[in-house]
């Protein structure tokens, strides 16, 4: 293969003069690898500018022990080390799917080729900058993937509770319906007046109209079941032991009962008793269903609101409270997981201020979720916001293991995680600095066992 003629043929290079690729190509070396073969891998220093003559190249990485192909490297692309790029080290595998042909030229001749030759060192620059804004877009992009996969499986964790109580409460509704004739049946054989209609339904509104009672205590619980079930026996009421969790959750006493007793004049209890409670069943299946769809109202409500779809991708000038709360609701299911006791201190006269609200929402998913991946059982995570001169700010604190001193002052670099392998890419905390950097504000941490603290500080103006 001519590799002059391939340079010479390659898009990025067609404005470099032909002597400036020949200095190029006797200063590197061309290499053949076949597929299958790997060019690097995560770590191995980048030594090298590659110059893919022939060939395709994938670029991969794992991430939960699943192999994740990023991009490939076809014919004519410039990858690897390019003058003035920072990067030192891989941190992807990069293998040849197919026979390659590679031009590589050692990174120690890049200041020769900064001094003698202006334009091949102008394209290969350009191709840098144009390399990072790509990658850029990607890692942006795959952590935004990965905050919405944190977020589907919360809210499907968050939805199914809800869900099942609604399918598993109809069910009941529709048994217990069934049982509705026969006892409704046996009330109209009934021969009362006007009056004691009107009475009796006044003792069953005012339990209902109170409510299920859950303050009772075990104890309590227990043992006004038991006078409830020797109440209704000794007076010869069937299947009392059915009745008399039922009266119990409405806070039916004996007492009650006896006033039932006086308005009926003795006559009729067993009927009367049990169509109360087939109306207490129902009013309890039905409450149960409003409370889970309520429930599941309220968890639609704090996902639209937090992925900002019923607004354009405009500021817009809002209270954070909103979605601190938003993320906090989405990763309910960890906090309750870990058993993480959860400190919201929030004034209630935080002022509002101007901000992309779905941006921000993934900050406080990143911080919120590290802070919790950080602890271990029965943590606490804290959540503060105050207002300091002309900055709104808000501190969130972990009592987890802390970040190694080693790596504190570089955590908001790309790819650095204190997470394991796969559990990780290193991107969120990069991706958390580049978003309150264009809000004009600032993120900083402070770090030891048993305390994290990141504080971001927004500008109230802006």
């Amino acid at each position: 293969m001519d590799a002059l003629s391939a340079l010479q043929n390659n898009p990025t290079l067609k404005e470099v003069p032909i002597e400036q690729l020949e200095w190029l190509l006797a200063r590197g070396e061309v290499i053949e690898y076949g597929e299958g073969d790997t060019l690097f891998e995560p770590g191995a220093l980048i030594e090298y500018m590659f110059i893919n003559l022939k060939g395709v190249v994938q670029i991969y990485n794992f991430q939960a022990g699943q192999r994740r192909d990023v991009f490939v490297i076809e014919p004519n692309d410039i990858t690897g080390a390019l003058p003035y790029s920072r990067g030192r080290t891989a941190n992807a595998f990069a293998a040849a799917i197919e026979p390659c042909i590679i031009f590589r030229l050692h990174r120690d001749l890049f200041p020769e080729m900064t001094r003698l030759h202006y334009e091949l060192t102008s394209v290969l620059v350009h191709e840098m900058t144009d390399r990072v804004r790509e990658m850029g877009k990607i890692q942006q992009l795959n952590e935004k993937m990965m905050s919405l996969g944190k977020l589907s499986a919360g809210l499907a964790h968050e939805l199914n509770n809800p869900a099942s109580a609604i399918v598993r409460s109809s069910s009941a509704l529709k048994t217990h319906l069934a049982h509705t004739p026969d006892k409704f049946k046996k009330v109209m054989a009934i021969e009362a007046t006007n009056r004691q209609v009107d009475e009796v339904n006044q003792v069953m509104f005012e339990r209902i109209q109170a409510g299920q009672n859950h303050s009772f205590s075990l104890m309590e619980r227990s043992k006004l079941e038991d006078e409830l079930l020797d109440w209704l026996e000794d007076h010869g009421i069937g299947d009392a032991f059915d009745l008399a969790p039922v009266l119990m959750e409405f806070g039916f006493k004996p007492s009650h009962l006896e006033q039932l007793e006086q308005i009926l004049e003795g006559k009729h209890l067993d009927p009367v008793i049990h169509w109360i409670c087939n109306n207490l069943v129902t009013e309890k299946i039905v409450t149960e269903i409003q409370e889970a769809s309520q429930r599941i109202g309220h968890l639609v409500d704090s996902i639209k609101s937090y992925t900002h779809m019923d607004r354009g991708n405009t500021k817009s000038l809002v209270h954070i409270e909103e979605g601190l709360r938003n993320t906090l609701v989405l990763l309910n299911h960890k906090l309750k997981e870990k058993n993480i006791e959860l400190r919201f201190h929030i004034p209630e006269d935080l002022p509002e201020i101007s901000i992309f609200v779905g941006e921000l929402n993934q900050v406080w998913t990143n911080l919120i979720d590290n802070a919790i991946d950080a602890m271990s059982h029965s943590g606490v995570l804290e959540i503060v916001c105050s207002v300091n001169h002309k900055w709104l700010k808000t501190s969130i604190i972990d009592n987890g293991t802390g970040i190694p001193p080693e790596i504190i002052e570089t955590i908001f670099d790309p790819f650095v995680t204190t997470k394991e392998i796969g559990k990780g890419t290193g991107l969120g905390l990069d991706i958390v600095r580049k978003i309150i950097s264009a809000h004009q504000g600032e993120i900083t941490v402070q770090s030891k066992p048993g305390r994290t603290e990141f504080v971001v500080c927004l500008p109230l103006e802006g």
